[in-house]
């Protein structure tokens, strides 16, 4: 399934970073985003597990 990306301005609270240095988007923000890209996000609040795929 495709979706038109669309551009989501950063706010405080849409991620942090983890102890290696990489960003990790919250729910908070995959919320805003509005729709699950399927990759196994840590906080997918839209219930999608890699694992269960």
């Amino acid at each position: 399934m495709l979706f038109p990306k669309k551009r989501i301005p950063i706010e405080e609270g849409d991620y942090y970073l983890t102890p290696e240095g990489y960003k990790c988007f919250t729910e908070q923000y995959h919320l805003k985003r509005g729709y699950c890209c399927e990759s196994g996000c840590r906080h997918c609040p839209y219930g999608f597990n890699v694992k269960k795929k």
